[in-house]
């Protein structure tokens, strides 16, 4: 099926890439089918585009690229909700927030988006008992290679 990217334009998809977010994201609660849409190969960045409205995309970051000590624990109920069997099925993406020049854009650490890979089922938690920010700047990382 063809859908169009807020990106990438028009561009063609298989039925079976659609990943269901049952609550949709905050702030788009109406938006329940997504894709992954990857950028370049070995890259850390994708686009997370919704399947109905072109307008609505985000560019999403692997935040174990940037932040290799990322971590959190999902709850129970989150676990049973993405039908977690395994943490192999489980990716996490952060969503960007794009500036000029590159280095200052920033990841919402604060608030992952976790897919079953497997079941195709996905969630955007927030993560209210830790200290990672909602705008972590990837001049951090260049400063902590830097280092």
């Amino acid at each position: 099926m063809k859908i169009t990217s807020k990106f990438l334009g028009e561009i063609e998809i298989n039925e079976e890439q659609i990943i269901y977010f049952p609550n949709g994201l905050p702030g788009f609660e109406d938006e329940k089918q997504f894709v992954i849409l990857p950028l370049e190969k070995e890259s850390p960045f994708a686009i997370l585009q919704s399947v109905q409205h072109s307008h609505v995309g985000f560019v999403v970051a692997y935040p174990f690229s940037f932040h290799p000590d990322y971590a959190f624990d999902l709850a129970e109920e989150d676990i049973e909700k993405l039908k977690l069997s395994s943490p192999d099925d489980c990716v996490t993406y952060t969503i960007m927030t794009l500036k000029e020049p590159f280095a200052n854009s920033t990841m919402n650490l604060k608030a992952p988006i976790i897919i079953n890979a497997k079941a195709k089922i996905g969630k955007q938690l927030i993560l209210h008992d830790s200290d990672y920010p909602i705008r972590f700047p990837l001049s951090e990382v260049h400063k902590k290679e830097a280092k």
